[in-house]
Formats: C-alpha cells, structure tokens, sequence
C-alpha cells in the first residue's frame, strides 16, 4: 500500500489548486451559495471539459479516465480547501458510484458516459424521515406492473435532488423488512409523479432536497432486491471520499487561522508568538496531519482492494469529523469576535465542517460501525 503520492499525483494536485483558486475565490462562493440550483452550469461545464473531474473514477470502458481513489481523494480535498459550490459530490461520487456497483454492463454503458462528460448530473436518494444512513431503514415502495416499476414514498437530505437530471433511488418491495428486497433505480429529474423542493440548510454552500414520490415511474438498476451489498459498498466509498474533502476544509481552516495569528498584533506583537496560541496551532497541526493520513490510508485501501477497507472507512471519517470540526473552532477561536460575522469568511468553512460532520453517519456512528466490521 503507498503511503506517498507520486510526482504525477502532486503536478495533478498543484494545478488543480491553481485551477479551483481562479474559479472558486470567497466572492464566488458567496454569490453560488445564495442561488437556488447552488451552482454555475457554465462553470460546471468547464470543470469537466478542461479538466475531466467527473470522471476522474470512471473506467475508461464508460468515457472515463480509469483512475482510482487515490486521484479522486486528491479532487475532494481541494475542492474541500477551495468550497467548491459544484454537484460534483452527489454525481461523481455517490450516484456514479451506486451505478458502477449496482448496475449490470449494459446500464453503465447507458448512464456513465453522461455521468463522466458532465452532461448529466446525478444524485443518490436514500435517506428518509427520521433520518437514517442505513439501508435497512428504508421505507419508500417499488410495485412492479409488467415492465415497469413504480415508486411511492419521499426521500430527505438529497444532495442537489432539486438539480440533478438523473437520481439513482433506493426502494424496497412491499411486505420486506431489513436488507431483503432492497433494490436500486433510476429515475429522471422531471418524471411525473415526482415533487422536489430545497430544504433550508445550515451549509447553503451544499444544496439538500426532498424529494416526494408519488407512482413516479423508474428503471430497475441491476438485480431486483440485490442491492444490500451494492449500496453497502457505495456507502463505504463515499465514507472515503468524504473523509478526504474534510481534510482539505481542515487544512484550509489550520492555514487562515494561523495567516490571521501572524498577521493580528496585540501589545505590539504578533498573536502568533503567545505560547497558548502556539499549543493551539499545534494541536490543529497535530489533528489535521491525523485526518489527513486517515483519509489518504483508506482511499489507498480501496483501490488495493484491502479486506479491512470497510473498518479503515469508518475510521477515516470518524476521525476526519472530529478533526475537521475541531480545527474550525479552534479557527473561530483565534480569529476572536470577527470569526463569526458574516463579513469573515471563516464562518463559511465552519458550517461546511459542521455540514459534513453528519452527512454519511457522525463520529459515534462511524466509531461504532468499525468496531462491528472488526469483530466481524
């Protein structure tokens, strides 16, 4: 397994930073966040065009670029440090994600390639009222009728569902419980039958929806009632990937928080020379450098195929959530009275860390999750 990234990895990285900076300042972020769609069509486009990031994980079978987690860990994190206001989470990680472990080889050659050009942009529904992250909670019904499937429920917390063109819908067949007769489908954005709405969000640089079925008619993907162990796997994943988008908001956090401390006088010298300042500053080091290796290690354990890789996923985004909120009130902190108002940008990184911290299961959640995949 590599510990380090390569010379290729890291040019990757450096102009991608350079990129995100151009195209993602704080006055952009700003302006995204207050729109309802929560983006920039052109800008999104661009992205995929002149970068390709969509499908950065796509194999290349399906118009992608054939890399693994590692790379697609490197896009996280630095759309993480730059808040990129971008569907880019709900399509390429999760949506794309459900299709590559669900989907038979004819409905990825259908659905990816849109997927991978930006032309399409796709959401996963799963959670519902009350909120829950497992599979087993579900409660949205699929009937069948001939060839046809027809779903009936609602769906909560949907990233960019009020947006998406193409939304991959966990559903259950009626009188199962538990993982049996799970299956995934697809719906399109403007299917009949199908009501979506934003929700009021703390994070409003991270669109959320409802969405309400009502005999909305979908497209079975993969195995009917096989799709316990796809969306498992899909789960971990973006557990994964997750965890690396924090990383890059706790660094972005770590970095201001000391500019600002270098730059602040107080009693003619700079905050950042007071020896509490200083155990504060490497306490965030110490933290973030933690989440950041957590992070790194799990996504080189997906793409090594490690058998503990669904422990080491729990791990990293237990372990990137405290860290990532941490490191923002400790930000808040150092910045003083200012670190909150809304004039200062940090404020903007806090609610994303505190956003992210529950998105996919908190730090309890995740801790009690890799204790069972240990003992397992």
């Amino acid at each position: 397994m590599k510990f380090s990234f390569s010379s290729e990895q890291e040019e990757f990285r450096t102009n991608l930073r350079r990129f995100l900076a151009e195209r993602s300042p704080t006055k952009e972020v700003r302006r995204l966040m207050e729109t309802d769609a929560g983006f920039e069509p052109s800008a999104w486009r661009k992205l995929n065009v002149e970068l390709g990031l969509s499908a950065v994980r796509i194999p290349e079978a399906y118009g992608g670029q054939g890399f693994g987690f590692g790379e697609l860990g490197i896009v996280l994190e630095e759309m993480g440090r730059a808040l990129l206001c971008a569907p880019f989470f709900s399509t390429a990680v999760l949506a794309s994600g459900a299709i590559l472990n669900a989907g038979t080889e004819a409905e990825k050659q259908a659905l990816l390639p849109g997927i991978a050009s930006g032309d399409t942009i796709a959401t996963l529904a799963w959670v519902e009222d009350p909120a829950h992250w497992e599979a087993a909670a579900t409660k949205m019904t699929a009937t069948q009728s001939g060839n046809t499937w027809k779903l009936d429920g609602h769906k909560s917390y949907v990233l960019d569902g009020h947006t998406a063109d193409l939304i991959v819908v966990l559903a259950r067949a009626a009188g199962t419980s538990g993982d049996a007769g799970l299956s995934l489908f697809t719906v399109k954005g403007d299917a009949r039958g199908l009501e979506r709405r934003n929700l009021k969000v703390m994070d409003a640089t991270r669109k959320l929806a409802r969405l309400d079925f009502e005999g909305v008619e979908a497209t079975l993907l993969g195995e009917a009632g096989g799709a316990a162990a796809p969306f498992a796997r899909t789960m971990v994943e973006a557990s994964v990937c997750l965890a690396n988008e924090m990383a890059g908001v706790a660094e972005r956090l770590r970095e201001d928080a000391l500019a600002y401390a270098q730059m602040r006088m107080q009693f003619g010298r700079p905050i950042a020379s007071f020896q509490s300042m200083k155990h504060k500053h490497a306490d965030m080091l110490v933290d973030v450098e933690l989440a950041k290796s957590a992070a790194y290690y799990a996504a080189a354990a997906l793409d090594d195929g490690d058998e503990d890789v669904e422990a080491v996923a729990s791990l990293a985004k237990a372990a990137a959530s405290e860290a990532c909120v941490q490191t923002a009130v400790h930000a808040i902190q150092v910045h003083g009275g200012i670190g909150f108002t809304w004039d200062n940008d940090t404020h903007l990184w806090f609610k994303r860390a505190k956003s992210s911290e529950v998105l996919l299961g908190d730090a309890h959640h995740h801790r009690e999750l890799m204790m069972q995949r240990w003992a397992a």
